[in-house]
Order: structure tokens, then C-alpha cells, then sequence
């Protein structure tokens, strides 16, 4: 197994405990936290980035190794990442209020039809024409996941498509950044996941700390309460962030989105598990449609 490919699954898995414990937080009292789905975004760096800090720089001093030099470009693509991916998370974590927990992770995947385009745009990432066609694919079960279910009120299904199809977009732009962001640093592949997610992170925590002071200080105090199940959001967060970026520092960030797609797996087994969601025929379909979709696109990578 290639070591891309390893680190994708471990990241998928990781990311899909995360996202469930991210919509406990979210769970009014007493089964959840109560969070707003930006508190909860911010409950994921505020608890991953201390750990993380604090492991590389013990990390340095007993190696002796020297932070590798950082160039505008690195930065560039590291801060754009990172508020990508803020505002990602908080799509995302606000669609679980309106969809199942495994359809929400679904929608999330628009992310691999989108970060192909991106990726030739920005990175010169090329994509095939057969590649070209199992995205296309893919749109057609977004499109039948994006029909509203049974009785709900037209506005909220559109709002949830709307959410779903925005994590995605910004999903994939994170991924364009992170790894325009670790192909800058020179080292070996560890170094380079580390170094580019402890600095993406302390800014995600401090950018959106000062947020909250500014627009939401009871929010930001409801967070602190609920530090056992942060930091629990936040060592998931760090395991599975960590394979995200060693397998964008390896591979075309579309080629990690479209293997990434066994998340959809996870997240179907904890939404029964933990949630007692049962998809509809409609939804199962759709998200076995666009699943055969990125099977395709990885076959002919």
C-alpha cells in the first residue's frame, strides 16, 4: 500500500469520529454540549492546537532540527487554507442540523468534484478525461441527494443543499491551499504535515478566538465548559489532520479527496450506531451513485 493511501484512510476515519462528536457538541443538553455549529468549529483548533504545538516543538529541541524556512508563498496558501477550512467546518457542522449525519458527510464530498478544477487552476494539478467524466458522475447523486426528503418544508431543504454544496467548495479550496502549503516546505513528509498544521491551526485559534471576543463572548465561555468533549473533538482532529496533510504533501489533493470518500462508510456505520438515523432509499441511492463516481476516479488515476 502506498504510504498516501494509508494515510488517507487513517485520516477518513479519524475525521469521521471527529465530525460525529462535533454534532454532539452541537446536541442541546443534556446529550450534547449546545454549541453553535461555530463553537463547535472552534472547539476542533482550540483543543487541537496546544497539543500539537507543544509536541513539535519537544520535537525540535531533541532532534535539533532547525524550523525550515517559510517562504510569502507558504503563507499565502496556508492562511487561505485555513479560513477555507473554517468556514467548511461550520457548513458542514451546521447541515447535520437539517440532514442525516451520513447524507451531511455525503454533501461534504462535493469537495473531490470541485477540488479537481481547483487544483489545475491554482497548482497545475492535471486531471484525465476519464477522471474528468467519473466527477461528472458524481453530480448526478448530489443531485439526488439535493431533493428535499419526505415533509420538509422547501426553504430548509434548500438551505441544507446550500450548506452541503458550500463545505464542499470550501472543503476542496482547504485542500488546494494545504497542499500548495506543505509542497513549500522542504524535509521529509512528516515534517512537512507537522510544520504546516501546527502553524494552520494557531491561526484558525486565534483568528477565530478573536471572532468571539468580538461578536460572542458567552459562546466562546460555553466552549471553555465543555472541554472534555473538545478535547476529545480535538485529538481526533489532530490524528486525522495529520494523515490529511502527509497525503496532500504526496498526492494530487483531488486523488486524496476521491480516496477519502470511504468516510461516507464511517459515517453511515456511526450515524446508526450513534444516532439511530436510518438514510432513505432516495439517499442511499444517491450516495451510492456518487461513491461509485470517486471508485471510478481513483481506478483511473
Amino acid at each position: 500500500m502506498e504510504p498516501w493511501i494509508a494515510a488517507t484512510l487513517a485520516a477518513a476515519f479519524f475525521q469521521s469520529i471527529r465530525f460525529a462528536l462535533q454534532k454532539r457538541l452541537t446536541a442541546p443538553a443534556p446529550g450534547g454540549a449546545g454549541l453553535s455549529a461555530t463553537g463547535a468549529t472552534w472547539a476542533r483548533f482550540l483543543w487541537l492546537a496546544p497539543p500539537l504545538g507543544l509536541a513539535l516543538a519537544l520535537w525540535f529541541a531533541a532532534t535539533g532540527t532547525a524550523l525550515p524556512a517559510l517562504s510569502a508563498r507558504f503563507w499565502t496558501f496556508a492562511l487561505a487554507g485555513g479560513v477555507a477550512q473554517i468556514l467548511a467546518t461550520v457548513c458542514v457542522v451546521a447541515l447535520f442540523r437539517f440532514r442525516a449525519f451520513a447524507v451531511g458527510l455525503t454533501f461534504k464530498k462535493s469537495e473531490v468534484l470541485q477540488t479537481a478544477a481547483l487544483g489545475w487552476l491554482i497548482l497545475g494539478d492535471a486531471v484525465s478525461g476519464p477522471a474528468l467524466a467519473a466527477l461528472a458522475a458524481g453530480f448526478g447523486g448530489l443531485a439526488i441527494l439535493s431533493a428535499p426528503p419526505a415533509g420538509a418544508a422547501r426553504g430548509q431543504a434548500a438551505r441544507a443543499t446550500a450548506l452541503g454544496l458550500a463545505s464542499g467548495a470550501f472543503f476542496a479550496g482547504a485542500g488546494v491551499g494545504y497542499r500548495g502549503a506543505v509542497l513549500e516546505i522542504d524535509g521529509p513528509v512528516a515534517l512537512q504535515a507537522a510544520v504546516a498544521l501546527a502553524i494552520v491551526t494557531a491561526a484558525q485559534t486565534a483568528l477565530m478566538a478573536a471572532w468571539f471576543l468580538w461578536r460572542d463572548r458567552a459562546q466562546a465561555r460555553a466552549v471553555l465548559a465543555a472541554w472534555r468533549p473538545g478535547l476529545a473533538v480535538g485529538l481526533t482532529s489532530l490524528a486525522g489532520s495529520l494523515g490529511w496533510f502527509a497525503a496532500f504533501a504526496q498526492a494530487n489533493a483531488a486523488y486524496v479527496f476521491a480516496l477519502g470518500q470511504v468516510e461516507l462508510l464511517f459515517g453511515l456505520i456511526l450515524g446508526r450506531v450513534w444516532f439511530g438515523e436510518r438514510p432513505s432509499a432516495r439517499e442511499l441511492g444517491g450516495m451510492a451513485l456518487l461513491v461509485a463516481s470517486l471508485v471510478a476516479l481513483v481506478a483511473v488515476v
